[in-house]
Order: C-alpha cells, then sequence, then structure tokens
C-alpha cells in the first residue's frame, strides 16, 4: 500500500498453468548438465516435471530431495527423502566430500 501499487506484486515462481520462461535456456541446460537435482516437488506439474527424463536422457545423473518420493520419482537415479534443510546439507556435504 505504501507505494501506492497494492496487489500487482507477485512471487518469481511459475504458477499452475504458466509456462516457464527460459524455454531454449532450459533446455540447452538440461542436455548439457552432468547432474540433475529436484527440491521439493510433487513432480505432476508439466513441463518442469519432466525435466529429470530429458536430463537422464542426456546422460545427467539424476537426485529428487524430496518429503516423500514425488510422483516421478521412478525417473531419478537417487532419492533422498527428508526435510530439505537436513536432507539438502547432507547431499552437499556427501559430493564434497567424494
Amino acid at each position: 500500500p505504501d507505494c501506492n501499487n497494492a496487489g500487482t506484486l507477485r512471487p518469481d515462481i511459475v504458477w499452475f498453468g504458466e509456462i516457464p520462461y527460459g524455454g531454449p535456456q532450459t533446455a540447452e541446460a538440461l542436455a548439457n548438465c552432468d547432474l540433475f537435482i529436484s527440491i521439493g516437488t510433487s513432480g505432476n506439474v508439466y513441463p518442469a516435471a519432466g525435466f529429470v527424463r530429458e536430463a537422464a536422457h542426456y546422460g545427467a545423473h539424476t537426485v529428487e530431495i524430496n518429503l516423500e518420493p514425488s510422483l516421478n520419482a521412478h525417473h531419478f537415479t537417487l532419492g533422498h527423502y527428508g526435510s530439505a534443510t537436513q536432507c539438502v546439507p547432507e547431499f552437499v556435504e556427501h559430493l564434497l566430500s567424494a
């Protein structure tokens, strides 16, 4: 209300039914990544839910970090399940020690 634009701001996220921006850059990143990590998703909203399959198609190691297995968990090479505040630091520590 202080800036006279109440209700016109929104978070920088993709809502249901929206197409993510950066399509060509995303496709290129998925084709060239060695490691694809998905953190905190239902695995149900496309096109993002399909990113794991695309990354895997190009040879990336795929990891899901989530409270519980997502709807597309079977597409991931590895799954870490539990709170992100615990699983993410543990996974990063594992990566750095390898």
